[in-house]
């Protein structure tokens, strides 16, 4: 995990430039999450507890988003019982890099967005793609990712696919406190490889919302700082191995959540 971070901020660099790094920070927020599921497809184990780390933060040169998963499975021991799983996605604002009012409509912003995502061994993917930021009824935040994404390049990896990955956020009144909805889409909409060649992977759709209540307001203790809820986690073909009749791959769980936002 030291690596993943490592190279995290390595890619920080090359994306903003030593000019932009050194740019004040506008605001930040982090978080810790313990996530609580069963019967997870593909992945080993009927239990999944995950302690999940995010970051976010605002920049004059644009934004950053980070999160890193430690997941651990019920029924195994040693390495195989536990795995990890990270995301380092920094967007470049041409608006405010430009000095230049590029909002028309409901967009609000146009933007360079790069994700690169780690988990153990060669699972490595580049992403990179337009951006636009929204401004929505209803909607606290909305942003909408187009990437083209490439696995790491090593010997017998399939060629790019095309990702659509909408975020949102929503707050809803409730009594004197209020829930939370929250999350994201990463749609891969189409085929990369070949089956016969076995270096297939398939489209698929994951679809991620979190629903939370803020407890924190609720007790009077501070807002939007400690929220317990459940999230949904449906994905189709997950990992890109299509479904089939022998082996479901098929990702269908619901998990209870605590997150606390420091």
């Amino acid at each position: 995990m030291n690596r993943y971070l490592a190279t995290a901020t390595l890619a920080a660099g090359l994306l903003g430039g030593s000019q932009a790094m050194a740019s004040p920070l506008l605001w930040q927020n982090n978080s810790l999450t313990y996530l609580y599921g069963k019967n997870f497809a593909v992945d080993a184990g009927e239990i999944q507890q995950t302690l999940t780390f995010e970051h976010a933060s605002g920049w004059t040169w644009g934004d950053v988003f980070l999160f890193v998963d430690n997941k651990w499975f019920n029924g195994l021991s040693g390495s195989d019982g536990h795995t990890y799983y990270g995301e380092f996605s920094p967007r470049l604002s041409l608006g405010k890099l430009s000095g230049r009012d590029l909002s028309f409509g409901p967009v609000t912003d146009i933007l360079l967005s790069a994700t690169y995502e780690r988990g153990e061994g060669r699972n490595r993917n580049y992403l990179l793609g337009p951006a636009v930021d929204l401004a929505l009824p209803g909607f606290d935040r909305f942003s909408l990712n187009t990437y083209y994404r490439k696995p790491d390049g090593i010997t017998g990896q399939p060629g790019g696919q095309w990702q659509l990955t909408p975020t949102w956020a929503v707050t809803i009144p409730l009594g004197k406190s209020d829930l939370l909805f929250d999350g994201y889409i990463d749609w891969v909409v189409n085929d990369a490889g070949s089956k016969a060649k076995g270096d297939y992977l398939a489209k698929n759709f994951h679809f991620n919302p979190q629903l939370k209540y803020d407890l924190g307001k609720a007790l009077d203790y501070s807002p939007g700082k400690l929220y317990v809820g459940i999230e949904y986690d449906y994905w189709s073909n997950k990992y890109g191995i299509e479904d089939s009749s022998a082996f479901n791959t098929d990702n269908n769980v619901t998990n209870f959540i605590v997150k606390a936002h420091f």
